[in-house]
C-alpha cells in the first residue's frame, strides 16, 4: 500500500504542480490581458482629451469668424456708399460756386441719385414705386383714397414716398395715395 500511496502522493504534487504551472500561465494572460486594456484604455483617454481640444479650439475660431463677419459684414456697403458721399460732396462743393448754375446743380443732384440708386441695387435693395399698379397692403401704405370716377378703382393714384424691400422683403412701405 504504501507503494500506492507514493504514487497518488506522487500524482498529487503532479497534479499539483501542473495546476500551479496553469494558474501562473493564466495569471501571466490575465496580466498581459491588463496590460493591454490599461493601454487601449489610456490611448482612447488621450484621443478624448485631444477631440476636446480641438472642440474648443474650433469653437473659438469659429466664434472668432463669426464675430468678425457681424463686424464687417457692412464693410462693401459702406465702401460703396461712400462713392454716393463723395457725388455729394462735389455736388455742394460746385453748388456754392460762383459759377453755379440751377442745371448744372440739377444735373449733378440726378447722377448723385443715380449712383445712389445703383447702389442700393448692388446689394439687393429694390425701389417700390407703384404708379398705377393695384394696392397692395403688404407694399403699400395707404394715407389716402380720392374718389376719381375715370380711373379704375383700388389702383395707386400717387406715391407720397417711395417703398424698399431687400432682397425681397419689406424693409419700407411706399405711402401712397389710392383710388376710391
Amino acid at each position: 500500500m504504501t507503494k500506492k500511496k507514493e504514487q497518488k502522493t506522487q500524482k498529487n504534487a503532479s497534479d499539483k504542480v501542473n495546476e500551479e504551472i496553469s494558474d501562473s500561465s493564466k495569471i501571466e494572460d490575465l496580466t498581459s490581458q491588463l496590460e493591454e486594456a490599461q493601454q487601449s484604455t489610456k490611448d482612447n483617454w488621450d484621443k478624448l482629451l485631444r477631440s476636446q481640444a480641438e472642440m474648443e479650439n474650433l469653437k473659438r475660431r469659429t466664434s472668432k469668424d463669426l464675430e468678425n463677419a457681424h463686424k464687417f459684414a457692412l464693410d462693401g456697403f459702406v465702401k460703396a456708399l461712400l462713392e454716393v458721399s463723395d457725388s455729394l460732396s462735389m455736388g455742394l462743393k460746385s453748388a456754392t460756386d460762383e459759377k453755379a448754375t440751377l442745371e448744372n446743380t440739377v444735373e449733378g443732384l440726378e447722377l448723385t441719385n443715380k449712383v445712389f440708386s445703383s447702389t442700393l441695387e448692388k446689394f439687393g435693395v429694390e425701389t417700390v414705386n407703384p404708379v398705377g399698379e393695384k394696392f397692395n397692403p403688404d407694399l403699400h401704405e395707404a394715407v389716402t383714397m380720392i374718389p376719381m370716377p375715370d380711373k379704375t378703382s383700388n389702383t395707386v393714384l400717387e406715391v407720397i414716398q417711395t417703398g424698399f424691400t431687400l432682397n425681397g422683403r419689406l424693409v419700407r412701405p411706399a405711402l401712397v395715395i389710392v383710388v376710391q
